[in-house]
């Protein structure tokens, strides 16, 4: 029953991994990107320039790009500033409310769209909610709060079950 709502349908190391080929391979050409822990640290308040270009890429390749995150308005808008993609705030994540907002203002179909995060509680559950692809990616800097802890110890279990089903190790 749990799997039905956090069971990514892919899991790779790093948001680089999910390039435009094997977007366009899995029929997704609109993707909602959470933005801390997955595209960048907490710390980061812009993109680095490997994220700027990972997103041109993309937009290059006819992908659209959304941003929805938990965190904050000037968090978003400051990261936002330098790519101008439609972006998201406080979307309360699992909630599907922001990411049905990023998928009408993308103007993209549901059924090939895809959602980018690192949480399986939030990022990973928002989508199957919606009905549309997850993908996770390794957190690229764990927060060292009870809270966070605490999510994870309850991640952790069931990330090493989907990686082993998906032949990845880890």
């Amino acid at each position: 029953m749990l799997d039905k709502y956090v069971k990514p349908d892919f899991i790779f190391d790093s948001y680089r991994d999910v390039t435009p080929e094997f977007l366009k391979t899995d029929q997704i050409d609109a993707l909602i990107c959470d933005i801390d822990n997955t595209l960048v640290t907490y710390d980061d308040a812009e993109p680095t320039e490997e994220v700027i270009c990972w997103y041109e890429e993309l937009k290059r390749n006819g992908i659209q790009v959304a941003f929805v995150s938990n965190n904050n308005r000037q968090r978003v808008s400051l990261f936002n500033s330098k790519l101008n993609a439609p972006a998201f705030h406080n979307s309360r994540k699992p909630s599907r409310y922001a990411l049905r907002r990023a998928i009408a203002a993308m103007g993209a179909a549901p059924a090939r769209t895809a959602v980018l995060g690192d949480q399986l509680f939030t990022d990973v559950m928002a989508a199957k909610r919606l009905g549309i692809s997850a993908i996770i990616v390794t957190p690229i800097k764990d927060r060292k709060s009870v809270f966070f802890r605490i999510k994870r110890a309850f991640e952790r279990p069931l990330l090493r079950r989907y990686k082993k089903a998906s032949g990845m190790n880890g």
